[in-house]
């Protein structure tokens, strides 16, 4: 009888403590879009891979100019002069590629560190709606997670971007 009386009283304890955890949701894909911190970032992206891009397309036409400059006058060149321009054409190909790999590489790095830079200062934001707001969760939108109520869940977005300083 006291182990009924006693699980009862846990039943409606933890039913009670149910009742006033808070869950929240948030979109965090649609603050960072409104944030100038991505468009600056963005900007500052895009810039930088047409300069690679810019940088390859100048190789790439030294090259192609060489190539055709070798295909019209390689028969007529002594083996000697011939083998090294074939080697300068095979160094060449490889400096490009080398190059596209590395610039892929730098343009990806860079990415990262600016997002880096943008997502952390969203989660701080949300961190700090989640303790004013006792919150037990907040969870992203997107996250692949199959089904959030939005009558049991709370949505944030709003005030984390209020938070921000965004509209």
């Amino acid at each position: 009888m006291k182990k009924l009386i006693i699980c009862a009283i846990c039943a409606i304890c933890g039913l009670t403590a149910s009742a006033q955890a808070k869950f929240g949701h948030v979109n965090t894909q649609e603050i960072i879009q409104v944030m100038p911190e991505y468009n600056t970032a963005k900007n500052e992206i895009e810039s930088l891979a047409k300069q690679y891009e810019a940088d390859l397309q100048s190789m790439q036409q030294e090259f192609q100019k060489k190539y055709e400059d070798y295909q019209k006058n390689g028969a007529t060149l002594p083996d000697n002069i011939k083998q090294r321009r074939e080697q300068e054409l095979q160094d060449m190909d490889a400096k490009i590629r080398q190059s596209y790999q590395d610039n892929q590489q730098a343009l990806a790095k860079a990415q990262q560190e600016k997002m880096q830079t943008i997502t952390t200062k969203v989660v701080d934001a949300i961190k700090q709606i989640g303790m004013s707001g006792n919150y037990v969760y907040i969870m992203e939108v997107g996250a692949g997670i199959p089904y959030i109520s939005t009558t049991l869940s709370e949505d944030v977005t709003a005030q984390v971007k209020a938070k921000l300083g965004l509209k």
